[in-house]
């Protein structure tokens, strides 16, 4: 139960809505969903288990261990790939919880075997998925250093290479020229792993862009093919309901027809996908305030005349952006109402001047649709200068998600 007036609301019909057209438009590869990072902000543990719930055997990717091996109490069957690698104290957690880690350095790789070793595990009994640097110059193995990586995994017997992955930089510019010279990167990387003798189960590559882009599944399936192996996508933000902004407009659904999405054909995939959290919070205080009178901290905003003001019990501790203020609304029975004044660590203040019947206690949506209105993570990203994965992932732990049917 929730006892201060802020709460987060995560729609379970809509994350498996979402995850069920994904999964649809990947066709021949398998999903890994995106639950890093608290689940972009949603709650991982809730998002996790609904997508289990799902698919028992689901493919889940977190950063660290101490996100997997909270997910695995909850998640006893699913694959749970720690994406940002493993530092030297977790390679014991990541073996224990019987977590998948990505590798990249020699460091992880002798790490991971000494863990092994003191376990006294089988040879080849952990499974990892190495990283290929092809662009980002962030996570994985250059080009160059991928042979010597190699034989190091080699001669580390208690390992063994399940997966190859990389990273796209660009997926949402629909030339695709930046990812082709990627893609022929990651060639090279997996013709050299194939001269090692290496035959890895799992290729991976792309975010939601890659899924939602009418080649790139393809793209990808075909390529692991090549190496006989499966195909693997990594959406994240379409997950929860938000499609990447692409360069071009007209983005195209593969092979889906009028019949397929309610008669409607080649809808944009901003409509397809729905998003799955909704913010919220409660008027605790009114006051009416002359012309001339001046709100918030360094007075920033002025009345121009008789106002009525309401207060409510959100701030940037709470992950309400601070460029939001004089700038960003709330939605208060239906209306937009304008947040003036700066925002504070823990209260804003909105314009309900024009709002009829406010009372203290109505609901105040700060992401999510109220009647005809809508305030979406787009909306505050615009505002703030930033991206939607930001505004999410900085919803305060303080704030309980409720998952809701």
């Amino acid at each position: 139960m929730t006892m201060r007036p802020i709460w987060a609301e995560i729609s379970r019909p809509r994350l498996l809505e979402n995850y069920r057209l994904l999964r649809r438009l990947a066709g021949a590869a398998s999903l890994l969903a995106i639950v890093k990072a608290n689940a972009y902000g949603h709650g991982v543990i809730p998002c996790a288990q609904a997508l289990c719930a799902e698919d028992a055997y689901q493919w889940l990717g977190v950063t660290g261990a101490e996100e997997g091996a909270a997910l695995r109490v909850v998640s006893p069957n699913a694959r749970i790939l720690v994406m940002g690698g493993v530092w030297e104290h977790e390679a014991e957690a990541v073996i224990a919880d019987s977590l998948t880690p990505v590798v990249w350095e020699p460091s992880q790789i002798n790490w991971l075997q000494t863990a092994a070793t003191a376990r006294s595990l089988a040879a080849q009994s952990i499974p990892v998925h190495l990283e290929i640097d092809t662009g980002m110059s962030r996570q994985g193995v250059r080009l160059d250093a991928l042979p010597a990586l190699l034989q190091h995994i080699s001669a580390s017997p208690a390992l063994h290479i399940e997966g190859v992955m990389t990273h796209f930089h660009s997926p949402e510019f629909l030339d695709g020229r930046a990812t082709t010279e990627q893609l022929d990167q990651f060639v090279i990387a997996l013709d050299t792993i194939a001269a090692h003798s290496l035959r890895p189960q799992w290729i991976h590559a792309g975010n939601s862009a890659t899924v939602l882009t009418e080649c790139g599944a393809k793209t990808l399936i075909d390529l692991a093919a090549r190496y006989s192996a499966k195909a693997m996508l990594r959406p994240g933000l379409a997950l929860y309901g938000y499609a990447p902004r692409f360069s071009s407009a007209g983005l195209s659904l593969a092979g889906f027809t009028a019949t397929d999405f309610n008669g409607t054909a080649q809808l944009s995939a901003a409509r397809l996908v729905q998003p799955v959290l909704s913010w919220k919070t409660r008027i605790v205080s009114l006051r009416t305030i002359e012309a001339g009178e001046t709100v918030g901290y360094c007075a920033t905003f002025r009345a121009t005349h008789k106002s009525r003001l309401a207060l409510l019990p959100a701030g940037y501790a709470d992950g309400l952006n601070r460029l939001l203020s004089n700038r960003g609304s709330v939605l208060v029975r239906g209306q937009r109402a304008l947040i003036v004044g700066r925002i504070s660590m823990d209260l804003t203040i909105i314009d309900v001047t024009d709002i009829p019947g406010v009372e203290i206690g109505d609901e105040g949506v700060l992401i999510g649709q109220q009647k005809r209105h809508e305030i979406t993570a787009y909306d505050h990203a615009d505002l703030a200068g930033t991206i939607p994965y930001e505004i999410l992932c900085n919803i305060a732990a303080r704030v309980p998600r409720i998952m809701k049917d």
